[in-house]
């Protein structure tokens, strides 16, 4: 995963939690004029220290009330996320929970009265537990257990219950538990066997239907009937293909769902009138990644990956067209949510130089109001900069996507040194839109390339397997390549170029100064992967069959120790040269402590400069702002150190 972008922002899970937030619909905003028609700025810009970027807050997760005269979101305001609100009319944001240690992330309202569910982990362990919060401010843990995770799934249709999974019986296996809306009492709906990712509950709560990962490529969906205690394959296939649940119909119950079954992209489905058949509903030249119903099923919204950035479609489901959304600046629309009467929709906008905020759009007035300002009250927008897309051509003439940020004051006259920004994954997705640390970097006079090397989601089904059983080989050797078309810009010093990035990213960073040693000179290196053996064997329980995926994905470390040997750089470390700085989250529960720990003290055995900062309350990512702010600050120091020249004295007259 991108660990300098908010956690929230993520939309699918693979073993390291890959980015991919969302950009705007060309529907929603106007064309920007082409980068080189706009008025270039006179620079050097302002630079600008970390502490004002982190004055920058982050909200996510928006949903209405029950009387739809407010909107909750989470906020991070305080330093770490908690529960707020703000009026939909517009007003004062206020703060319904106050955590001072563990981030609080809001997952649902209750459609009749004003208690919300929120989910809590410790220090970011990821054993989160439900919590409801009375209008009194009480909260109660409703899933109280001594070990294991917990996670909110929705409410029922008729909204008398809601439905909880946790793995409490099985650690390998996420069971579905139905709880009364008043009494909180629970029954057991769904015990998952299997191990399958539970995607949702059917409107009478006569089935549960499931994803099934056989390898991070090819899934199927699987429905179990309550009655009859029966679980069946909805989609069996030949060859590779994904299947995954898009959403349920919420008045015919009617199964959406998302395959590349047959096509190079994904698209939307559902069932034929032939047994056992799926006729197309929607489909694109590129991913469709969601695509939700509001309650009634009036509405419909649809988000597509598009080249990094997203479109955004809204349906009148009834009228069987496609409506537009409110005009707005440049920038990306995600997390759209409807109100429970349907008259209204609640999202999210940002562009590449605009922080996320809070919008409400009246669907009946067409008018779109701003509800939150969250961007650092000391930055200028125009010292920042909008990403390009610019493609490369690697090693086997394969052409590898990326977004490039280009410092104002980078100049041939004035080069500037460079960085390679890996993202997580595997599987992950470099995208545009707001990240205070790029914008940071390059405020400091840093070129970034987001590279969407071989393997990363959103270019078509061939691109994202091209790197399956090929990790530290095709994959990091696009990495390498990278480094060579950034050399090739007239702008930049291609003597100083780094490389850095976080998980799947981290692993990334790690490999190219071990394969590769020559390659960059300096790498910052966030919970990567040191040692592939070790972090297969450990992943949670809770992930179930995902577990086998990504075994098909990387390597099965009981039958392929020898390969994964040779592409972890834990047993290579000799190799490294450059200088490395290594950041870990002590509670981190996919890549564990151990895996910096080694590396860190195997790469000191060869004299090379290394750095070491372990945070105690972190897990896999960054969720407190004190925190991302030391780490930042030492990413760039750390590169400053290596990549920035001193400057020549000037020679005596």
């Amino acid at each position: 995963m991108n660990v300098w972008k908010p956690l929230h922002r993520i939309l699918a899970a693979t073993l390291f939690l890959p980015l991919l937030a969302v950009a705007a619909p060309p529907t929603a905003a106007p064309k920007p004029a082409p980068a080189a028609a706009r008025k270039p700025v006179q620079r050097p810009s302002r630079q600008y220290t970390m502490e004002q970027f982190m004055g920058t807050t982050e909200v996510t997760g928006p949903a209405f009330a029950s009387d739809e005269k407010r909107i909750l979101f989470s906020s991070n305001a305080s330093g770490i996320y908690n529960v707020a609100s703000v009026p939909v009319a517009g007003g004062k944001t206020t703060a319904l929970t106050n955590s001072k240690t563990d981030s609080v992330r809001l997952v649902g309202t209750f459609p009749r009265d004003n208690r919300f569910l929120f989910e809590r982990d410790q220090g970011g362990n990821e054993q989160t537990h439900v919590f409801v919060r009375t209008p009194d401010g009480k909260e109660k843990d409703l899933t109280p257990l001594k070990k294991g995770a917990a996670g909110f799934i929705g409410f029922s249709r008729d909204e008398s219950a809601f439905y909880i999974v946790t793995n409490e019986r099985d650690e390998g296996a996420m069971d579905v538990y139905r709880h009364d809306a008043k009494t909180y009492a629970r029954t057991l709906l769904f015990q998952n066997d299997k191990g399958l990712a539970i995607a949702g509950v059917a409107p009478d709560a006569s089935w549960v239907v499931m994803n099934e990962s056989i390898t991070t490529s090819d899934g199927n969906v699987w429905r179990y009937d309550v009655a009859t205690k029966t679980l069946k394959n909805l989609t069996p296939h030949q060859g590779t293909a994904s299947y995954s649940v898009a959403d349920i119909d919420p008045v015919s119950g009617e199964l959406y769902l998302l395959t590349d079954d047959g096509s190079e992209f994904t698209r939307l489905v559902r069932p034929a009138k032939e047994a056992g058949k799926w006729e197309d509903v929607e489909k694109a030249d590129w991913d469709i990644v969601a695509s939700t119903f509001s309650r009634t099923g009036a509405w419909r919204v649809t988000t597509l990956n598009v080249d990094a950035g997203t479109e955004v479609r809204l349906h009148d489901v009834k009228a069987g067209t496609q409506l537009s959304l409110p005009q707005l600046p440049e920038g990306a629309v995600s997390e759209v949510v409807f109100a429970r009467s349907e008259k209204k929709l609640a999202f999210m906008h940002e562009g590449d130089r605009a922080s996320p905020n809070l919008y409400v759009y009246d669907l009946t007035t067409k008018k779109a109001t701003r509800l939150t300002n969250t961007m650092g009250k000391e930055l200028d927008p125009e010292d920042l900069v909008d990403s390009q897309v610019v493609r490369f051509k690697s090693f086997d003439g394969m052409e590898i996507p990326n977004l490039l940020f280009k410092p104002h004051q980078a100049t041939p006259e004035q080069k500037a040194p460079a960085l390679v920004w890996v993202h997580g994954g595997p599987g992950g997705q470099t995208r545009k839109g707001y990240i205070n640390f790029i914008q940071y970097l390059v405020n400091r006079g840093y070129v970034v390339l987001g590279i969407n090397n071989r393997g990363s989601t959103g270019y078509g089904k061939a691109f994202h397997k091209a790197d399956d059983q090929k990790h530290g080989k095709e994959p990091l050797l696009d990495v390498v390549e990278a480094r060579k078309y950034l050399a090739s810009l007239p702008y930049v010093d291609g003597s100083h170029v780094g490389i850095i990035g976080g998980s799947y990213g981290g692993y990334m960073v790690l490999a190219a100064l071990t394969f590769h040693p020559d390659s960059f000179e300096a790498g910052v290196d966030a919970f990567g992967i040191s040692n592939w053996l070790r972090t297969l064997k450990g992943m949670p329980p809770e992930w179930g069959a995902f577990r086998q995926a990504m075994f098909q994905e990387v390597g099965d470390p009981e039958k392929q120790e020898a390969m994964l040997k040779e592409i972890s750089p834990l047993f290579h470390a000799e190799r490294i040269k450059k200088p490395l700085l290594v950041i870990q989250g002590a509670n981190d529960p996919r890549v564990p402590q151990a895996e910096s720990d080694e590396i860190v003290a195997a790469v000191k055995k060869n004299g090379v400069p290394v750095e070491y900062l372990l945070l105690p309350d972190e897990g896999h990512g960054f969720k407190k702002k004190k925190n991302e702010v030391e780490v930042n600050e030492r990413a760039q120091k750390f590169f400053d150190r290596y990549l920035k020249p001193a400057p020549t004295a000037a020679p005596m007259p």
